[in-house]
């Protein structure tokens, strides 16, 4: 009489013929490979170089009422470098008419006299703004304020005045001093395309399988609910895991993001967050049985939450009191969070543990959920 395994060994060997069957089923469905690896890398060269907020060449009209060489020189000084882009004279009582027809985006005003005043040491000039877009107005007085500043110091320095003040301010930015976009989005973005991915993953493919009908001899086999579960996961979790490289990877080398903190970190927080949002996927094909609706429910749960609630584009904690407290349910806040302060501050376990225990929070309860949803009966 042959001795019986031990428990954990079939638990192993059931789990694996499930997990092996999936694999076969992905290499059969060449649209899951393109919805892993494929799309993800697309979405973020589309993303990262279509969403910025770097601002350069902006159209700079030039109101000279003066006409002389300092007047020129501050106007040149505004345009010599690819901050502005020269828009032709603009007479200042046409400012309206050059902003509706995007003319331009700013005015330099430059008041008859300006080079009377300015050797004495008070010569005033105005810039207007087109302010429908605050955002870009304020970049664009941020810029023009350090354009005249400098200009302002060179005058003074020509004129043998004293240049610094008993005061100086000098500001160092540390970890993206560049004020790059891109090295801003690009671990938010790996959070949010990882988000969506693995959610529609795991919603599309066992929704179709209970369309199939192919559920049925899963309960027919001597296979557990957990076994299932984890079979079913481990596929899509190793996928999410070489996405996630993949995303990284581009970030680095096209993007320029650094990577200052530990790739084993980086593998963790992946880890834990691919578990958690596989799992939805999985609860909501269980509860949906049906891919149009586990689509919809998918792209709804992922998509918005994690673009808006994320602190992908706006920080949390500029947020209303009850939208803070719905990030907290939201597992791509806190990889989010873990990766910038990973691949931007290099930050060890010590600055991002609470991130690591909120998002295993939510990957055992997600998946001890679908377990305890996956009823082996087909009505």
């Amino acid at each position: 009489m042959t001795a019986q395994a031990p428990a954990g060994k079939r638990f192993a060997v059931r789990v694996g013929a499930i997990a092996w069957k999936e694999v076969l089923h992905i290499r059969r469905d060449p649209r899951t490979i393109t919805l892993a690896l494929v799309m993800p890398v697309l979405l973020l060269l589309i993303f990262g170089f279509g969403v910025s907020f770097d601002l350069d060449h902006i159209p700079l009209g030039v109101s000279d009422q003066d006409r002389t060489e300092a007047s020129r020189r501050l106007s040149l000084a505004f345009t010599a470098s690819n901050e502005f882009a020269p828009a032709g004279g603009v007479d200042a009582d046409g400012a309206d008419a050059a902003f509706r027809r995007r003319r331009a985006r700013a005015i330099l005003v430059l008041p008859q006299g300006y080079e009377k005043d300015l050797s004495r040491g008070a010569a005033r000039a105005e810039l207007l703004v087109d302010g429908a877009d605050p955002v870009t107005a304020n970049q664009v007085l941020t810029k023009a304020d350090a354009i005249a500043l400098a200009e302002a110091q060179r005058a003074a320095a020509a004129s043998g005045a004293a240049v610094a003040p008993p005061l100086q301010v000098k500001v160092w930015t540390r970890y993206n001093p560049e004020a790059r976009s891109a090295v801003f989005m690009v671990p938010g973005l790996a959070a949010y395309l990882m988000a969506v991915s693995a959610v529609l993953l795991t919603a599309l493919t066992v929704a179709g399988e209970w369309e199939r009908g192919s559920m049925e001899q899963l309960f027919a086999s001597p296979v557990g609910r957990l076994e299932i579960v984890l079979g079913k996961l481990l596929p899509y979790l190793g996928l999410g895991i070489v996405q996630l490289l993949l995303v990284v990877v581009v970030g680095a080398t096209v993007f320029e993001v650094p990577i200052r903190g530990s790739p084993f970190l980086i593998l963790v927080s992946g880890l834990l967050f691919l578990v958690g949002m596989l799992g939805q996927g999985l609860f909501i094909s269980v509860v949906a049985k049906n891919q149009l609706v586990a689509t919809q429910a998918g792209a709804l749960s992922s998509l918005l939450p994690s673009l808006l609630l994320s602190g992908m584009l706006v920080p949390v904690d500029n947020m209303p009191l009850p939208l803070r407290l719905l990030s907290r349910v939201i597992p791509a806040r806190y990889l989010v969070d873990a990766l910038r302060q990973i691949l931007l501050k290099g930050n060890g376990l010590y600055g991002i543990w609470a991130d690591l225990l909120a998002m295993a929070i939510f990957a055992v309860a997600i998946v001890a959920l679908s377990t305890a949803r996956f009823r082996r009966r087909i009505a």
